[in-house]
């Protein structure tokens, strides 16, 4: 059964930018979809901590062998 998007809009734009079909989706459905909010911390300024935890959370297989530099372009790619 297919899961519904809340934001249709966001996540076609999305998949024209070139993101996944599960990280438009995932954001697509998310609470405030469509809100502009805060700017995020960037990655680079993250410790590796704080991007293995992130890496954790999205479900990145393999991050606990990865360097910072790795785990930055897994989360970006994901």
């Amino acid at each position: 059964m297919a899961k519904r998007i809340k934001n249709q809009e966001q996540y076609e734009a999305l998949r024209e930018q070139g993101y996944s079909k599960e990280k438009s989706a995932r954001i697509a459905n998310t609470e405030n979809s469509g809100e502009k909010g805060g700017a995020a911390e960037k990655y680079e300024d993250r410790t590796k901590e704080e991007l293995y935890q992130q890496a954790k959370k999205v479900g990145i297989q393999g991050r606990s062998k990865m360097t910072k530099d790795e785990l930055i372009k897994a989360l970006r790619n994901n």
